[in-house]
């Protein structure tokens, strides 16, 4: 049997020798088509790629294969690992089969797994529910009518479950709440300046905060009827599962989107820009509804995944057990069938663009893209600095500024009277694995001088209350600098704050603050990759020397040794020699010049005024 299973057995030896995790992933699909076209002949292959201990991603395909041929084949294969499989394939089976024909012997293990509410729950109830669609007597499902139109211009929705966003960003740095919400604050503004855009939905999570300003839900008709930029609350249980964790969430947040974009529209277009429950709910009601889809194309988890790889942090060995946790090659999937979906692409720039869109998601170089950077509101950082220079000069710095600095100001007095001349290291972000916070930490605690030349400022994370993975960085912080004696040590951790509280802070980090910081202070990202990097764009607009990633979005701003230092972010000891490099850039005679030019650059190039045009144009050719 097996001696006539040639195209089974090739590819899976194809997917066994991949040079990389990502070349592996990419080729289950070739051992789904050999195996469709040996059909029974497969069988014995698959049974043994998928007993095979060694090699988590050979097993995977085989099961993936297992549920394309359907049939006998599944049943004998995969119907006993939704019993009592491994976690993983029990996992990968329960999805595998919806890739094939209704399996009965599958159906009281799969709505078993669907009762259980974790992410293999999930996919069980995808797959029951693909075999109802398909089912020749199904009942159509019931769908909320669209609104007729009473506004002119497009309406455009754009989606960030994990965060609470609200237009005064009061929640930016907390929890999953990071740059995509400030983003999307002030991209939203910006679209309704630019012709033909009436109306964009900001919708996340549901604030817990009763003056939020999102929309209450008995009040979306007015929406319908009203120009302007709405934030709409999806409501999720509460204690709100973290981003990693929130697939369970699926049909709530499926059935929320259906009711508000069918009241609040009709709807032009939906744009999306990530991989995640909220973005897979989304698109799922975007076909239903009819409204297309537009998609930023970034490589995640591809690029994060090539990065821990190459660095020996993530092997075919552990991937098992990354997988189980974080759902990679679902992930990688998910991207590719909204890629299908979406009727626009938009991507960022990196400096070898093509390259990585072939390398990493094997885009084609015909394959339309719109190349469109994110964008920063530069206005509201030239009044801050504006106000932050006056303050300086012994005037009076209106309320919001004053109220900042005096937040600053007051975190600084924290450090002892021999460390109040020294300059500011700052970084800004969510406390994630993925932001580098502690690998900052650490790097500014092993370096041999940097102690003694400058103190570090962590802006971000809920500090009174902290979700699992802010308890967990703040944990890895603590092994770097003891928490307690953080502050008489030069470390100093300040919590989530307002976008505007930070606006005035990244002045003040460059300018100094009398008796508390010298100036020349730097910004320092540390994240394991950045598509983009809002924050440290904020930063550069700012005329601060920034630490930046050597690779994804940053080298397209950053200018090393000039506005910046790239690094290997994942590299303590590097780290460590970059913020060193850019303190003594910062410290320069010509650092006032190097503050104009970067200023320049991003006025240039990544103002949010710059952004909002290039997508309204996007967004006109896919709603016309």
């Amino acid at each position: 049997m097996i001696a006539t299973a040639v195209g089974t057995r090739d590819a899976l030896d194809q997917v066994a020798t991949a040079p990389t995790i990502l070349d592996a992933v990419d080729r289950f699909d070739s051992v789904a088509r050999a195996a469709r076209q040996d059909g029974a002949a497969s069988q014995a292959l698959l049974r043994d790629g998928i007993a095979d201990p060694g090699d988590p991603l050979v097993a995977l395909a085989a099961v993936h294969a297992a549920g394309a041929v359907g049939g006998t084949v599944a049943e004998d294969l995969l119907v006993d690992l939704l019993r009592s499989g491994p976690p993983l394939l029990r996992e990968h089976a329960a999805w595998a089969l919806s890739a094939g024909p209704l399996l009965e012997a599958a159906l009281d293990p799969l709505r078993a797994m669907a009762r259980e509410g974790d992410f293999a729950g999930v996919l069980a109830g995808v797959t029951l529910g693909t075999w109802r669609a398909t089912t020749p007597d199904a009942p159509p499902a019931p769908r909320p009518s669209p609104r007729p139109r009473t506004t002119s211009g497009l309406t455009v929705a754009q989606l960030y479950l994990h965060g609470e966003i609200d237009a005064e960003l009061r929640h930016a740095g907390r929890g999953d709440t990071g740059g995509i919400a400030t983003l999307l604050v002030r991209l939203g503004d910006a679209l309704l300046q630019e012709p033909g855009v009436g109306r964009v939905l900001t919708l996340s999570r549901a604030s817990r905060a009763g003056d939020s300003g999102q929309v209450p839900p008995d009040r979306l008709e007015e929406v319908a009827a009203s120009p302007g930029h709405h934030y709409l609350g999806i409501p999720v249980p509460r204690p709100a599962p973290p981003l990693s964790r929130s697939w369970p969430l699926l049909p709530l947040v499926r059935e929320s989107l259906r009711q508000q974009l069918a009241l609040a529209g009709p709807v032009d277009v939906v744009h999306v820009r990530m991989a995640d429950v909220g973005t897979w709910a989304v698109a799922q009601v975007a076909r239903e509804l009819g409204i297309p889809l537009v998609l930023t194309l970034a490589p995640d988890p591809h690029a994060l995944l090539a990065v821990r790889e190459r660095t020996g942090r993530l092997t075919r060995a552990t991937f098992a057990e990354a997988d189980l946790q974080e759902h990679l090659v679902f992930r990688i999937r998910l991207l590719r069938a909204l890629r299908e979906q979406a009727e626009a692409l938009v991507v960022f720039p990196r400096p070898d663009l093509q390259r990585d869109l072939s390398t990493l998601l094997h885009v084609g170089p015909d394959e339309p893209m719109h190349v469109v950077p994110e964008g920063v509101d530069l206005k509201a950082l030239d009044h801050a600095d504006r106000q932050v220079a006056l303050a300086l000069e012994g005037g009076e710095a209106e309320p919001g500024v004053a109220a900042a600095l005096g937040e600053l100001d007051a975190l600084l007095a924290g450090l002892p009277e021999e460390r109040r001349g020294l300059p500011v290291v700052l970084s800004v972000g969510r406390l994630h694995a993925v932001k580098g916070m502690a690998t900052l930490a650490q790097a500014w605690a092993e370096h041999p001088d940097l102690a003694q030349r400058c103190n570090l400022v962590i802006v971000g994370g809920d500090l009174e209350d902290p979700s699992h993975e802010e308890a967990e960085q703040l944990a890895r912080i603590g092994e770097a600098v003891d928490r307690a004696q953080g502050p008489g040590q030069g470390v100093l951790l300040a919590g989530n704050r307002p976008n505007s509280t930070v606006a005035a802070w990244l002045s003040a980090v460059r300018r100094g603050r009398p008796g508390l910081s010298a100036a020349g202070g730097v910004y320092a990202c540390a994240s394991l990759k950045e598509e983009f990097g809002i924050a440290l764009c904020e930063a550069l607009g700012s005329g601060l020397v920034v630490v930046a990633p050597g690779h994804g979005g940053p080298p397209t701003y950053v200018e090393d040794g000039r506005t910046g230092v790239l690094v290997d972010t994942s590299d303590p000891g590097l780290l460590g020699e970059a913020v060193a490099e850019a303190l003594r850039l910062a410290a320069s005679d010509d650092a006032d010049e190097r503050a104009a030019h970067a200023r320049q650059v991003v006025l240039d190039r990544f103002s949010i005024r710059t952004m909002a045009a290039a997508l309204a144009d996007v967004y006109r050719g896919v709603a016309g």
